[in-house]
């Protein structure tokens, strides 16, 4: 039998001429028969393993997934299971497919059936940076469990749907000089920014690049009941393996807020810690009092001597992903590994997250999709009365123990270059203010509906209305009706480029007026589930709507009318839906 295998190369090649087959004994032949069906079992069975290795694993990892691999990986587990089913939902902005891998059993053919299963639907983003790669790592192995593993009965209470390399361009663009500090992976990573220089976790409300254009396409779509998105920090030196954040905008839902701050993310703390060893925590940075009257964007904590040291989160606005799905009344977590922490271990505890997400998702799937049936029936009824404009940080009502870490540097192997290493023992917790809310300074009334004229001026804005999912109609007749307009008081552009863009913020204030409006003028009414979205796309004070990212600048000025009216009272308009 030692010798079958070295007889069958020979047959498979023919250096054994037929003649000679034919003189072997029965014993010989039968021998290697079964050699032969040995051998065409397992050997195809060493390749689907190697298959279904992410480049993380076969890397030992030093280096991590291109989109081939990735692309290899989801051809090769779809070959092995019916329970995946992949579909591409949007390209890059150099032309690249973006992979949605939707796991059910039995399987969905639409959203619509995924709805009507009556099944959570849980989306989980990765590699929204593409400098933050463990992520895209961490949920190939995700979706191998799902698939052939241990994961599997998740499928009994969820629909999973799995995008695991948002910023494909990004990831292609992989170098030694991106995120040097990073302990690993030491073969490098791809850059933060698309194709087109964009932070796609800038983009959510203004829509610019083509993956953000397709991202919320895919939530019109498939309206997943929670949005996970997979990061790597930057920044302070804390003692977690891995820090998360819910919705942070206080315009969310009440119910929403407290269903994950109250309820979910301490399950998976405690989940973490006791199922994985793994020391997790709210999103912060390590600031001071005095250093919260800071600029959102790129904030970075500065070290102050001698004064208060405090925890602070990062920003409310829904131009991040976290936000955006909180306004419009969907359940929310960003996660963020710990960057010091060794990629290897980035990629665990970053699966580990994932893995209790969809636990107690699967766990509370009843709660969570009728929870989110009554968040969006009261949002129709108009039961919010009044919005936040102007925000502030504000701090949990008791200090609380914060981990604080140490670090070392150390050289990586292929670049040369130092990079920062977490001491896993070198741990002190340490009380403090925890910054991680933020609160209405001033609200305005929600109105019944906003009223703006279908005019060239207005054809972005009403592209980006309809992208985002929002319900509009438009007068069939011509209309005289009273509503409250803006009046622009101060007009003010930001000094600095963000994003392409000077920013914009108007002050002015309101007054009451009949305007005639001719057929064809645009109402988005607020009795629709994105009510809260449309109030942050359309306010004329809003921090992060059509005004802050300059579509309405030809409109804008001191002394000017803002063009979008809000009708306040209950009015009988004649029109239809708008397609």
């Amino acid at each position: 039998m030692k010798k079958t295998p070295a007889l069958f190369h020979l047959l498979l090649n023919r250096t054994i001429p037929l003649p000679l087959c034919l003189s072997f004994s029965p014993s010989l032949l039968l021998s290697f028969f079964f050699s032969c069906v040995f051998l065409t079992t397992t050997m195809p069975a060493k390749a689907q393993t190697d298959a279904l290795k992410s480049r993380a694993e076969s890397s030992n990892y030093e280096e991590t997934s291109r989109y081939d691999d990735v692309m290899n990986f989801i051809a090769a587990l779809q070959r092995q299971t019916k329970l995946l089913r992949v579909e591409s939902f949007g390209k890059t902005e150099e032309g690249r497919d973006l992979p949605l891998m939707i796991m059910a059993s039995p399987m969905v053919a639409t959203p619509q059936a995924a709805q009507a299963s009556g099944k959570a639907v849980i989306f989980v983003q990765a590699n929204i940076h593409a400098g933050e790669v463990e992520g895209k790592e961490a949920m190939q192995h995700i979706a191998r469990r799902i698939a052939l593993g241990d994961l599997r009965p998740l499928l009994d209470k969820l629909v999973i749907l799995i995008a695991p390399i948002y910023n494909a361009d990004g990831n292609e663009k992989i170098s030694l000089n991106n995120r040097t500090a990073q302990n690993g992976p030491i073969a490098g990573v791809g850059t933060r920014e698309n194709a087109n220089r964009l932070d796609l976790n800038r983009d959510y409300m203004k829509m610019e690049a083509a993956e953000a254009r397709a991202l919320i396409g895919l939530f019109n779509r498939w309206d997943p009941h929670l949005i996970v998105d997979l990061h790597t920090t930057n920044g302070s030196y804390h003692g977690y393996h891995l820090t998360y954040s819910p919705m942070l905008t206080p315009n969310a839902d009440a119910r929403l807020i407290s269903f994950e701050r109250d309820k979910m993310l301490p399950a998976i703390t405690e989940a973490m810690q006791k199922q994985h060893q793994f020391r997790t925590y709210y999103y912060g940075n390590f600031s001071t009092k005095d250093a919260l009257q800071y600029e959102f964007e790129n904030f970075q904590a500065p070290r102050q001597e001698g004064k208060e040291k405090v925890w602070a989160t990062f920003d409310h606005r829904p131009r991040y992903g976290n936000n955006y799905a909180g306004v419009r009344n969907r359940l929310t977590i960003l996660s963020e590994a710990y960057s010091y922490l060794d990629f290897r271990g980035r990629v665990a505890v970053t699966e580990a997250f994932v893995e209790e997400i969809y636990k107690y998702s699967a766990a509370h799937a009843k709660e969570i999709v009728a929870l989110l049936k009554r968040v969006d029936k009261d949002t129709v009824s108009r039961k919010t009365a009044e919005l936040g404009i102007e925000f502030e940080s504000k701090a949990l009502d008791q200090p609380v123990e914060i981990l604080v870490g140490e670090v070392v540097k150390k050289q990586n192997p292929r670049s040369g270059k130092m990079m920062t290493t977490m001491i896993e023992d070198k741990v002190t917790p340490v009380k403090m203010l925890d910054y991680g809310l933020f609160a209405a300074k001033r609200n305005v009334a929600v109105p019944r509906a906003y009223l703006l004229r279908n005019e060239p001026g207005m054809k972005t804005i009403i592209e980006k209305l309809k992208l985002h999912g929002i319900v509009m109609e438009e007068l069939t007749k011509p209309a005289s009706i009273e509503v409250e307009s803006f009046m622009i008081d101060k007009f003010t552009r930001a000094t600095r480029v963000f994003q392409g863009h000077r920013e914009i913020s108007i002050k002015g204030h309101a007054q009451s007026e009949k305007v005639d409006f001719p057929a064809g003028t645009l109402v988005i009414q607020t009795a629709q589930p994105l009510a809260k979205l449309a109030f942050h796309l359309l306010e004329a004070e809003s921090g992060d709507g059509f005004v802050a990212w300059n579509f309405l600048d030809d409109y804008l000025g001191d002394g000017k009318v803002y063009p979008i009216y809000k009708l306040t009272k209950n009015t009988k308009l004649v029109g239809k839906v708008a397609r």
